[in-house]
């Protein structure tokens, strides 16, 4: 018999409760509430995202399609534009430049100092001098460069290295500015020499005045010009500086003050050709044989060329891979650091048997360090072929004026043709669009090798 009051199957004396919820129900109200508390989470982020890239993307894209003032409907006229017009033209083909250059070769420079630094017992500290640039914002590493491709040798680095170089092995001139006056007894040659007016005689004293040479470029050891012993067996003559510092002195003579020419050179020639040649000592005084007799005694140019000043850096033809040096500079360092964390995971067993099994060096290198780090040297290519896209601080700050359009590129563009007194909105959001739809394909790549890497 039951107790009075009881359901079928519960004990006596217990009383009958609320059925419990389904199991299901539970389920779905958990899951909903987690989702609301997900979503509020993710609501801030959300409205930021919105509104500082969805809403820039979206209002460029329709931007894009107006007209200079922005009231007129333009269409594709200003995506015409950028592939007719010659500056932008130059931008785009400066841009393919960078994504090709650029990233390759830091890179490249990152594995090479990666994998060299891990047998040299200082490698730590190389890899921090060489990330140390990684410190550097782009605008002073834009400062620091613009001084190093300084024209000037004795202000730019890069030059005074190429100057020094290059006057070891060719000698530089030593007067580029002289010239004779009018009174002097010298005449122009073509070519930037200096002849006589007159054939010159033995036993006659020549003088071969000069002006307009600078204080700094005077031989150190120059002294006062003085008359040279005659002979009638050679010519003689002395080559100075026909000026006397705070006035004074006569033209085509020794003065007391005036200095001699130290190492200029003197040449006799006869029917168009030299038949001697002679240098002034350092009181400007020279001996030519007898065979120079009535000879036209001429200063070749070599005297007067202008000296070496290196390379122009910064000129139309140089200034973009100048500017791919600094980037490199820069970012060499960040190529390196996560090179070697690569390297550091790479089983060490692999080597030793490529080794053992008579690999060199360089068939290691190649055959098994480069593959297996193959990924990592993907992330890094394709982190830097995204950055050079967006490069604008070093062309802008590195580039004169006088060669900013030849060192272009598209981010320069969009901020030239957004802003100014000529500009104009609908070119600078076509760029805009255009830098997008070049970053996306990248970005693509690296998301679907992400996903086979966390597929592994």
């Amino acid at each position: 018999m039951k107790a009075p009051g009881a359901s079928n199957g519960a004990p006596a004396g217990v009383a009958e409760g609320p059925a419990p919820s389904a199991p299901g129900g539970v389920r779905k109200s958990v899951t909903g509430t987690r989702r609301f508390v997900a979503v509020g989470f993710l609501l801030p982020a959300l409205v930021l995202l919105g509104a500082l890239v969805v809403y820039p993307i979206g209002y460029s894209v329709y931007r894009s399609f107006f007209d200079k003032s922005g009231s007129s409907f333009a269409g594709l006229d200003n995506y015409v534009e950028i592939f007719t017009d010659d500056t932008i033209l130059t931008a785009v083909k400066n841009n393919a430049i960078w994504v090709v250059f650029a990233p390759a070769v830091a890179t490249a420079l990152g594995l090479i100092f990666a994998v060299l630094t891990e047998r040299v017992r200082w490698g730590t500290a190389f890899k921090l001098i060489v990330f140390m640039p990684m410190a550097i914002s782009m605008l002073a590493a834009g400062i620091i460069f613009r001084l190093v491709y300084e024209q000037d040798p004795e202000r730019g680095v890069a030059n005074a290295v190429w100057v020094g170089v290059h006057d070891t092995f060719a000698e530089s001139a030593g007067f580029p500015t002289a010239h004779p006056l009018p009174v002097h007894p010298l005449e122009a040659a073509g070519g930037g020499a200096f002849i006589t007016k007159e054939p010159v005689h033995a036993g006659t004293a020549v003088q071969l005045p000069l002006v307009g040479v600078a204080p700094a470029k005077m031989p150190g050891d120059a002294k006062p010009a003085k008359a040279p012993a005659t002979g009638s067996d050679r010519i003689t003559g002395t080559a100075w500086l026909d000026f006397t510092r705070g006035g004074g002195g006569k033209p085509n003579a020794i003065d007391a003050t005036e200095l001699g020419l130290k190492g200029i050179k003197v040449e006799a020639v006869k029917d168009g050709k030299v038949v001697a040649t002679a240098t002034a000592a350092a009181d400007g005084t020279f001996s030519l044989p007898a065979v120079a007799d009535g000879a036209r005694l001429r200063l070749p140019e070599s005297n007067f060329r202008e000296p070496y000043n290196g390379v122009d850096w910064l000129g139309p033809s140089l200034v973009t891979p100048a500017i791919i040096g600094s980037y490199v500079w820069m970012w060499a360092g960040f190529a390196m650091v996560l090179i070697a964390a690569g390297l550091a995971a790479v089983p060490r067993e692999l080597l030793e048997a490529a080794r053992v099994d008579g690999a060199n060096e360089w068939q290691v290198f190649r055959k098994v360090t480069v593959p297996l780090l193959a990924p990592v040297l993907a992330v890094v290519l394709v982190t830097l072929m995204i950055n050079v896209l967006k490069i604008f601080d070093l062309v802008f700050i590195i580039a004169p004026g006088s060669a900013q359009d030849d060192a272009n590129v598209l981010a320069l563009q969009l901020y030239r043709s957004s802003f100014g007194t000529d500009a104009h909105l609908g070119v600078g959001s076509a760029i805009a669009v255009l830098l997008l739809l070049l970053v996306i394909p990248v970005m693509l790549f690296n998301v679907r090798r992400m996903r086979r890497e966390t597929r592994r």
